[in-house]
């Protein structure tokens, strides 16, 4: 399958070195994609994967508007651009979550999301191109504990709509993906550091249809498929990727 096989120009991909993000960026390279990658701080890991696919990865704080802009104006063509970059969210209840806290990570959802699609527009609507952002199952059935991601995800996933809605006209497609329990990615994180405990992950099997959880894979399968011209008349829509979750 070469979906992006002949295609001018690069797959832009943040969090590149994350569980999910680098599955995205193997799928895409392997279906014919140029891909350039950003990630947070993991040289090594970036080096390698730089290395295994012929790649870029550049090191980004999306949170910073100007670096972003700068980055992006950087490439001459882009036809895809995933937003996979995203903090590591402690399962908590809201009532224990400072206000604080909350901003910074809605200035590390939200706004990071749009520091990275605006600069990019004028690119995306040259190429005819598509957007993705991968955020959460929780914003459609909601798990005990989560609102600390799907609060800012759900922004994330409102301005996906927005932009879905203003750049159709210029060939434009945003869509998003909303994984649900994995055995990889954020929640193999939040398993080793004990906030999701046997009995939790108990709990989410039963509530899972599959009884089963999925992995990177599965995410990255979604979000090429997306990005492809097989998805050609998808756009403003989310398709999670969470073996039934929100049934």
């Amino acid at each position: 399958m070469k979906d992006f096989h002949g295609k001018p120009g690069v797959a832009v991909v943040t969090g590149g070195t994350g569980g999910l993000g680098s599955a995205i960026c193997r799928t895409l390279a392997a279906r014919g994609s140029a891909v350039a990658f950003t990630y947070r701080s993991d040289h090594e890991a970036a080096k390698r994967l730089a290395t295994e696919l012929e790649a870029t990865a550049d090191p980004l704080d999306l949170t910073d508007a100007r670096q972003t802009k700068a980055y992006i104006e950087r490439f001459g063509a882009i036809h895809t651009l995933v937003h996979a970059a995203g903090p590591l969210v402690p399962q908590q209840h809201l009532s224990t979550v400072d206000p604080a806290d909350f901003g910074r990570h809605l200035t590390a959802e939200a706004a990071a999301f749009f520091n990275l699609v605006h600069p990019a527009l004028p690119a995306l609507r040259a190429s005819k191109g598509s957007i993705v952002a991968v955020t959460t199952a929780a914003t459609k059935r909601y798990p005990v504990r989560d609102g600390l991601s799907a609060g800012p995800k759900g922004a994330v996933e409102a301005t996906a709509r927005a932009l879905a809605a203003e750049e159709g006209r210029f060939g434009v497609r945003v869509n998003c993906v909303g994984p649900g329990m994995l055995t990889d990615g954020m929640a193999a994180d939040l398993m080793a550091n004990g906030n999701l405990d046997d009995r939790a992950l108990e709990a989410a099997r039963r509530a899972i249809p599959l009884r089963t959880f999925g992995n990177a894979q599965d995410v990255a399968e979604a979000v090429c498929f997306l990005a492809s011209d097989r998805a050609g008349f998808i756009s403003g829509q989310k398709l999670d990727v969470d073996g039934g979750y929100g049934v």
